[in-house]
């Protein structure tokens, strides 16, 4: 189970994950589930709230995605 970081230390943050996305990952596909907690790790091992689009692509690679282009 991965848990997520709280930071601060107000009655507002106690026990909230930070999440740029959805506060639960239950009501997605498997895949979409493995990106989420694949982004989730992302951010705590670096310490970000929100990545950006080049930080999601190395997520994605790291799961293993290849963009594959078309031939004519």
């Amino acid at each position: 189970m991965l848990t997520a970081e709280v930071r601060g230390g107000g009655p507002a943050s106690q026990g909230r994950e930070r999440r740029q996305f959805a506060n639960s990952h239950l009501e997605l596909s498997r895949d979409a589930q493995e990106l989420a907690e694949a982004i989730d790790a992302y951010k705590i091992r670096h310490r970000r709230r929100f990545i950006d689009y080049e930080e999601m692509l190395s997520v994605l690679r790291e799961l293993g995605y290849e963009r594959h282009l078309a031939s004519d």
